[in-house]
């Protein structure tokens, strides 16, 4: 009870606001505490984080974050985000903006504190008078340059020259340009009756005008030999010109032509080119050759057309890129016997006449050419300024003057090859002409272009009477007619051969069509044999096809050369025998 007692006497000393510290016997004083309030949690050092949360505050107004380090324990300011890594504040860094600031891939740009105007005027200032006002200066009366300058003109810029000293240069000007008239007077002296002729020297130079006036113009004079000369060749070239219905010029090479064999005319008299008297068709029915017999190898370039001489095929003539057209002997020695240079581009197109004793060459350069097949002569020459794509003429025995072409410029011209008028024009095609084609009897003709149609033709009717176009057409740039005239096999460049009546519709056969090769960009030839019983066509990989015309189906097809194999020929008489041409330049015969 003691103890009681002693430690609720010592509370009570230590709070002197207590009841019964102040009346310890007053009815209103507290029962005394027997024993003092406790938590039951337990006790926490709260130094340390007192302290490390009073660091952290204080070192995050002004400390950036570490950028090494992976993880934030804090929520950073926008200040420490953007804050530099390394160095101090960004010189240019404004109040409230980032520290870092950056508007150029290089760093800060500051915009310039002078005017567009007034760095022109100090700029022309200082490369008109050598100095100019110092921009770095925080006032305008520092100057950079000739300072001698600077006191001599009192500063002035270019801009502001004042008005009196306007007038003053303007009446040294006047005054300077007439101290100079006075000493051309002066000068002059003798000269003065001169300056008074118009048609003088130093009245031009006084009077000019214009940079054409100080040249003379009297009146024209005779010419002299050399200027009629020109004005004679220039008026006969700009009449050629104008010759052509395109405006333009073909090229013109000189005509020449070899002769390879050993004499032109044997020993009864007969010329080169008169076909053997043996030479006759052995038998009706023709076969698909199997083997190769002869190779002929002259051209330099790659070969475009073959074609055996009309009804015997004892010869074959060639037309090539190198610019040459060459003819070869079949059925002897086998080589080439005449060569035939006119063009000065690749030959396109070539075409015997009915006997064979002439022929047509059309090239690249706009030339078409009647050649002499005997004495290699051109007798004349054709051209209307564009390129011809292919050459046919008449085939009535009447009509061997009658020339068509089919022309770059969508038209088929015609000519009369005596007179070397042009008779006709057909202009219907929308695309550059490939094909000519004489149907029914000669009386009409089948043309196919690039705008991917066919049109017939009434001869020397400038009216298209059918016009065949469908929409899964494509250009045919070769077609070839049946031996029996009723049919019309076009190679059409979906890699397909397609056959047309040549009666009065004109219509697609849809039950005849021959497939299998590749021919998608190239004009390889279609042909048949001359019996009508195969049809055959080169391809772009090297190769001749054969299928038999009735059952359509594919017979043989013969790997003939290297590249492109653009022409094929059956012979004439040789039921067995067949003729190729291809890029690589060579000629094959084919048993």
């Amino acid at each position: 009870m003691d103890l009681l007692h002693q430690y609720q006497n010592d509370d009570d000393d230590d709070d002197p606001d207590s009841p019964s510290q102040q009346n310890p016997n007053s009815p209103d004083s507290s029962p005394p505490r027997l024993l003092p309030s406790r938590s039951a949690a337990p006790t926490v050092d709260d130094t340390m984080l007192a302290l490390s949360v009073t660091s952290s505050s204080s070192s995050s107004l002004s400390k950036p974050i570490d950028p090494t380090q992976h993880a934030v324990a804090f929520n950073p300011t926008f200040d420490q985000l953007w804050a530099p890594i390394v160095g101090p504040a960004h010189p240019y860094a404004k109040d409230g903006i980032a520290q870092g600031l950056r508007n150029h891939k290089l760093g800060f740009v500051e915009d310039a504190a002078i005017e567009p105007f007034l760095f022109d005027e100090q700029y022309n200032t200082f490369h008109k008078f050598g100095y100019a006002a110092d921009p770095s200066a925080s006032a305008f009366n520092n100057y950079v340059g000739d300072f001698e300058a600077l006191h001599k003109n009192n500063a002035v810029s270019v801009y502001n020259i004042p008005k009196h000293e306007h007038k003053k240069r303007k009446m040294e000007k006047i005054s300077r340009d007439n101290e100079n008239d006075v000493d051309a007077d002066e000068g002059a002296g003798d000269e003065a009756g001169e300056i008074e002729n118009p048609a003088s020297e130093a009245w031009l130079l006084k009077n000019k005008k214009s940079p054409w006036a100080g040249k003379k113009e009297g009146l024209q004079g005779e010419l002299t030999e050399e200027q009629k000369k020109y004005a004679e060749e220039y008026a006969k070239k700009k009449g050629e010109e104008k010759s052509g219905f395109g405006g333009e010029k073909a090229e013109v090479v000189a005509d020449k032509s070899t002769f390879h064999g050993k004499e032109e005319r044997d020993y009864q008299g007969r010329s080169w080119i008169a076909a053997p008297k043996d030479a006759k068709a052995s038998n009706s029915k023709c076969f698909i050759p199997k083997r190769l017999v002869h190779t002929w190898s002259g051209h330099t370039k790659g070969v475009s057309a073959i074609r055996f001489f009309p009804k015997f095929g004892h010869l074959i003539l060639s037309a090539s890129m190198d610019t040459k057209v060459k003819i070869w002997d079949v059925f002897n020695s086998g080589k080439c016997m005449r060569t035939y240079m006119g063009h000065s581009k690749a030959v396109r197109d070539i075409c015997f006449t009915n006997d064979g004793t002439k022929f047509l060459s059309a090239g690249y350069d706009k030339n078409i050419k009647y050649w002499d097949t005997e004495t290699g002569q051109v007798i004349s020459t054709f051209t209307t300024g564009k390129i011809p794509y292919v050459v046919k003429l008449n085939p009535d025995d009447d009509k061997q003057n009658v020339l068509l072409a089919g022309m770059s410029d969508k038209k088929i011209v015609q000519w009369d090859m005596n007179s070397g008028q042009i008779t006709q024009e057909y202009d219907q095609h929308l695309g550059a002409v490939n094909t000519i084609t004489f149907v029914d009897n000669n009386r009409r003709f089948v043309t196919s272009s690039d705008d991917k149609s066919l049109r017939v033709w009434e001869f020397g009717i400038p009216v298209v009477i059918k016009y065949i176009s469908e929409p899964h057409m494509h250009s045919m740039p070769s077609i070839s007619l049946h031996p029996n005239t009723n049919w019309l096999a076009a190679q059409s460049l979906d890699n397909q051969i397609l056959i047309y009546s040549t009666r009065e519709k004109f219509q697609l056969n849809k039950k005849k069509r021959f497939a299998g090769h590749i021919v998608a960009g190239y004009a390889c030839q279609v042909n048949f044999s001359p019996d009508g019983r195969f049809i055959m066509s080169g391809d772009g990989e090297g190769k001749c096809w054969f299928w038999d015309w009735k059952s359509c189906k594919l017979y043989r097809n013969l790997k003939c050369h290297e590249g492109v194999c653009i022409g094929c020929e059956w012979h004439p008489l040789e039921t067995s025998k067949v003729a190729t041409c291809g890029w690589d330049g060579l000629i094959k015969y084919w048993d």
